[in-house]
């Protein structure tokens, strides 16, 4: 009998509830984006500009970035995590992808609600 004692490990369940979870964002997302691609066929700036000033597309199309981040860094972390051994070289990388990834968010949310 294994006497597993439990130190605060998820063993991997939270990482890949949040990979499907964010899947699942991102593909109904793409799933309305092409409806609203295919009904209102914005092929200027001006329209582009007008569909992006709903709120509810500049919501979604947050939630769909913060989905891809979330979804890249638990698939960098764990490639991080099962090729490079060196804890010193793990933990650069491994703050490099966070650092990279937040950058990403907060250049997201400047395009999202620029003027």
């Amino acid at each position: 009998m294994v006497n597993r004692v439990v130190t605060g490990a998820h063993y991997g369940l939270r990482d890949w509830l949040m990979q499907r979870i964010t899947a699942v964002v991102m593909a109904v997302y793409t799933v309305l984006m092409a409806g609203v691609f295919f009904t209102y066929k914005p092929l200027d700036f001006f329209a582009w500009k007008a569909l992006f000033a709903q709120g509810w597309i500049r919501i979604a199309t947050l939630l769909f970035f913060l989905s891809l981040f979330l979804h890249a860094w638990v698939g960098m972390r764990d490639i991080i995590m099962d090729y490079v051994k060196p804890a010193g070289w793990r933990l650069s990388m491994e703050i490099a992808v966070i650092l990279v990834l937040v950058s990403y968010t907060a250049w997201t949310v400047s395009i999202l609600w620029r003027s």
